[in-house]
């Protein structure tokens, strides 16, 4: 470690805990003193900024800013480097080249990445293990048979822990309320134990959130080590070096001194992160300095993303298993009650059974003006002033609040015992309710230690020791619940339509509510029970695939990533799409990235239904067919022609022709690779059909066959033989023709995003909205080129807006989630649609068809 000390003035203001939700830690101007770091210009000519202990790390010449690159890095190595960055697709996950030794013969390891129009390099002392993809494939060996979460989650502790050194590792799951609590620990024995604490919302900041999601793995490597400041910390236009992806980033005074008053010397974390959110962390801590080295790293990182698929699969997997229990309770009172005629003592003799129907502390039913509970619930006395609360608040639907003082004060006198309601109403006709009730959430705290304990305060103060924020968080949590999930509604959803039979048996109308949720609950039981199946099963085989002989780790990486991203394609079609979906939606889907000028794209065919097996068969075999033919086909720079035909022979199979036509002479394989394998084997081993790839001499042909209890002709067959993705030519867009682009994006993060790679392609002329209303309202005074309108805007939703911009004849497409498609009004049918998360080209694309220009960078 370096002994200079770097003393120098930071640009960014004094921070404590009043202000550290605003600290711009993404801009430190500083990195971790363990390594050094150069910025250059895009295309990585000239050095634009260094780190003050370049020279005394790299050994390198210190006077190296304004001077080209190859002076003192060589040629042979920066044409190395450029090459890292090319097969890069993600700025936030660096290029890692281990052991790389420099032109004065000394070696490291160095990652490269480029953001926002800089290249990034940085060096650390190359470290002895060199092999992170066996080291990630050891640890997700251990947990991929993991059967639940809670298993999951312990094993996951102690491999990390074993696997990398740390001397305490925990997984921190972020509660609703934005609280953090240690769901599972293993640490050296002399270690106080935080396994079952909470910590505060405030502990961990909201850009630092935002940032385990760009950036999932953080060390840190000293918390009493130097701050090495970047030279210079401005650039020319008087802005900071965005370190948001550089392993080197150095941390925020506050925390380090939040790590010290822990007695914390190095940490490391690994994001959890599911369906796009934040779930909580890995961290580890260490009590002396430690560094990681970057193969380790570089297998953590792997091992977390796994960990955070396998963890989503598991719960999807107990949320059926709860609902499946949930149901089987409800059936039996069902069956209960058609011998039953009371239907007061029915609910009373089973308020146990309701008690574990839902994660809950008591259960009590009003009814006829009397009062029955169990467990935690409030007094008999106050049971009427509560019954009169809900039937004003709940218009015969389930209401919860997590703060019941807030609504009924006289709940105060019991705070402790009940600070949250879930109320079922029984009837529509009577005010008779079903009530779950949870404690104050400071009074479940199971504490692994000792919550009084004291630690030693550091120069700002005892307000910066866990002790001391957990007290503020305490307060501010003070009479609250935690609070009611998504899931508990829909249990609670459930009862309510049992209980409103029971109490309405004989009513036709009651009856037919009751079938209805026994359909939509038997769909999602057989929904979620195959897309946990499948998710787990073909996850396992692509993870667990080796890599081939002179694949790098980067190929491995990407081949994965897009395999995934078409497997989770083809499942979001399948919840969709009631259990499968066309063919020719799947196809839209796997070629829009890859149409451009250069190529020809022919898709031709009638209206076929995939089921789910063979939608998520296909969806893989398809993203390779088109991988391959992007890197040495019809799809390539070079340009070719790609047809694509299919139809239902007489005996209703599927016959599916792809036929790639190129200028070059066509080489094949002298070997069989995994994506090779996967075309020509997943067909006839998953569907029972047919599947054979022919070279010629200058293309190549793929014939598949479906059987028929896979494939069906889908809806209006006859007059949907139409062309699928061919392409048009479209007037080149130039900087000359600026166009103006308007975004109705309610989330800030993924609104920056579009707006990152709309600039990437020179558009800069973009105005944001979040609420239809405010878009409609900028419409008044505006007329862009073309919109964007994501469908659900939370509470609201951009249909308003799309029907403004069709009367205005102004171009627009929708961009959806997970099934926000069913909302699109049948006159938007012709409306373009864009999946998210954004695909750079495919919203590149959609825009050069709506404006009738190809938009190029």
């Amino acid at each position: 470690m370096p002994s200079k000390d770097y003393h120098m003035t930071s640009p960014v203001q004094q921070v404590d805990l009043t202000n550290c939700d605003k600290e711009p830690i993404h801009i430190p101007g500083y990195i971790q003193p363990h390594g050094c770091l150069i910025a250059c210009d895009s295309a990585m000519r000239t050095v634009l900024r260094k780190s003050a202990n370049w020279s005394e790390i790299s050994g390198l010449p210190d006077d190296i800013i304004g001077r080209p690159i190859e002076e003192f890095f060589g040629n042979d190595l920066v044409h190395d480097l450029r090459n890292a960055l090319t097969v890069t697709a993600n700025s936030s996950r660096p290029a890692m080249l281990p052991k790389i030794k420099l032109p004065n013969g000394k070696t490291f390891d160095v990652a490269i990445h480029r953001y926002k129009s800089v290249s990034i390099i940085e060096l650390e002392p190359a470290s002895d293990d060199s092999q992170p993809l066996h080291t990630a494939q050891l640890m997700i060996d251990r947990i991929r048979d993991a059967d639940n979460v809670d298993s999951l989650i312990s094993r996951t502790t102690r491999l990390v822990k074993a696997m990398l050194g740390y001397d305490r590792v925990m997984v921190y799951r972020f509660e609703q309320d934005g609280a953090g609590k240690v769901v599972s620990e293993v640490k050296q024995p002399a270690l106080e134990s935080f396994l079952g604490q909470y910590f505060p919302a405030s502990d961990i900041p909201q850009q630092a959130r935002a940032l385990y999601l760009k950036n999932t793995l953080r060390i840190i490597s000293d918390s009493n080590g130097v701050r090495v400041p970047i030279e210079p910390i401005l650039d020319a236009s008087g802005e900071p070096l965005d370190l948001s992806f550089s392993h080197l980033r150095s941390v925020s005074p506050i925390h380090c001194e939040y790590l010290r008053n822990m007695g914390v010397s190095a940490s490391m974390s690994i994001s959890i992160i599911n369906d796009g959110e934040l779930w909580g962390l890995i961290a580890c801590h260490h009590y002396s300095p430690r560094i990681l080295p970057m193969s380790m790293r570089i297998a953590a990182e792997m091992f977390g993303e796994f960990f955070s698929l396998h963890l989503q699969a598991l719960k999807q997997k107990k949320k059926l298993a709860t609902a499946h229990d949930a149901h089987a309770s409800l059936d039996k009172f069902l069956r209960l009650a058609a011998h039953h005629n009371n239907v007061e003592e029915l609910l009373v003799e089973n308020l146990p059974d309701f008690n574990r129907l839902l994660p809950c502390d008591g259960v009590g039913v009003w009814m006829n003006e009397r009062w029955f509970s169990i467990g935690y619930a409030p007094p008999e006395l106050l049971a009427p002033q509560l019954g009169r609360l809900v039937s004003s608040v709940s218009e015969g639907r389930v209401w919860a609040t997590h703060a019941l003082s807030n609504h009924l004060p006289e709940a105060e006198s019991f705070s402790d015992h009940v600070a949250g309601v879930l109320a079922v109403p029984l009837s529509q006709v009577k005010n008779d309710y079903l009530m779950f009730f949870r404690r104050e959430i400071v009074q479940t705290l199971n504490w692994g230690g000792n919550p009084d304990k004291s630690y030693e305060t550091g120069p700002l103060g005892d307000r910066l020791t866990p002790r001391k924020s957990f007290a503020l968080w305490k307060e501010t949590v003070h009479q609250q619940a935690q609070p009611w999930t998504e899931e508990d509604r829909q249990l609670a959803e459930a009862a309510r339509v049992a209980l409103v039979e029971v109490a309405f048996r004989h009513s036709e109308l009651m009856a037919g509510e009751r079938a209805q949720a026994e359909v939509r609950q038997r769909m999602l039981n057989e929904e979620l029970n195959h897309r946990v199946k499948n998710v787990l099963a073909i996850i396992k085989s692509l993870v667990g695939n080796p890599t081939q002989e002179g694949r790098t780790l980067q190929e491995y990486v990407s081949a994965l990533k897009g395999r995934i991203q078409a497997l989770s394609f083809a499942h979001d079609q399948v919840v969709r799409g009631e259990g499968g979906g066309l063919l020719r939606d799947l196809l839209d889907a796997e070629l829009s990235p890859h149409r451009s000028p250069a190529n020809e794209i022919e898709a031709y065919g009638p209206s076929v239904l995939l089921d789910s097996r063979a939608f998520s068969v296909m969806a893989l075999v398809l993203h390779e067919l088109a991988t391959n033919a992007a890197k040495y086909g019809a799809l390539g720079p070079a340009g070719g022609k790609l047809s694509i035909s299919w139809a239902l022979d007489d005996v209703g199979e599927c016959v599916i022709s792809w036929h790639e036509t190129v200028a070059a002479t066509v080489t094949p394989p002298t070997r069989t690779g995994f994506g090779s394998a996967l075309i020509s084997r997943s067909v006839p081993y998953d569907l029972g059909g047919k599947s054979k790839v022919t070279y010629h001499t200058h293309g190549i042909q793929a014939e598949i066959v479906l059987p028929a209890r896979h494939a069906t002709a889908g809806p209006s067959a006859a007059v949907h033989e139409t062309a699928v993705g061919t392409h048009k030519d479209y007037t080149p867009y130039s900087a000359e023709e600026p166009l103006r682009v308007f975004l109705v994006e309610d989330q800030m993060l993924i609104a920056m995003d579009v707006e990152y790679m709309l600039e990437a392609h020179g558009i800069t002329n973009i105005e944001t909205s979040t609420s239809s209303a405010m878009a409609l309202d900028k419409l008044k005074t505006m007329s862009p080129d073309v919109a964007i309108l994501d469908i659900n805007l939370g509470t609201d939703t951009s249909i308003p807006v799309a029907y403004e911009l069709l009367r205005r004849s102004i171009p627009f497409m929708f961009a959806t989630g997970y099934a926000d498609g069913i909302m699109i009004p049948p006159e938007f049918a012709h409306v373009p649609v864009i999946r998210k998360p954004y695909d750079e080209e495919a919203l590149m694309a959609i825009i050069g068809r709506l404006v009738h220009k190809t938009v190029t960078a």
